[in-house]
This record gives structure tokens, C-alpha cells and sequence, in this order.
């Protein structure tokens, strides 16, 4: 459950919103009325900025890298456009 703390509040009760961000998920901050901040814990954050990977490993653990897709490039010009 996200819980919306003023900034303030969060300041002063800051055990309590690390513990809600543990156990109950993201604690969004707010200042002035406006969403500011959110706390998470650290696995959330690691699950969110971890290392995404690259595209050729994505490619070579698909399930359809053993597929016959020609992917070779041609080497020929493009159609020609009427202007």
C-alpha cells in the first residue's frame, strides 16, 4: 500500500516510514501538496536500477535464437522516391 507522508511528517517519523517502506511497500513524500520523493526499500531499489543487460545477450537467451530468421544485411540502395 503506498502512503503519502508530508514532508514534515516524515522528517519527524522517519523510523516509521523506513518500517512501512520494508513491509508495506513505497512511501511517497510530498511537499507543499506536490509528490516529491518516495522511499523504498533496498531491494526495491536494486530491483529498479540494477544492471538491465545488453540486447545481443537478451537475443542470444530468447527462446527463438534457434529460429531461421535471415538477418544479414543487404547491401543494396534504397527505392528510389519521387519528389
Amino acid at each position: 500500500m503506498d502512503t503519502v507522508w508530508t514532508v514534515q511528517d516524515a522528517k519527524n517519523r522517519f523510523s516509521e516510514v523506513v518500517e512501512h517502506a520494508l513491509h508495506e511497500g513505497p512511501q511517497t513524500i510530498t511537499r507543499r501538496g506536490k509528490e516529491t520523493a518516495v522511499m523504498v526499500s533496498i531491494s526495491a531499489f536494486r530491483e529498479l536500477s540494477g544492471a538491465k543487460g545488453d540486447l545481443v545477450r537478451f537475443l542470444q537467451r530468447s527462446p527463438l535464437s534457434d529460429s531461421e530468421v535471415d538477418l544479414d544485411r543487404k547491401r543494396e540502395y534504397g527505392r528510389g522516391v519521387e519528389l
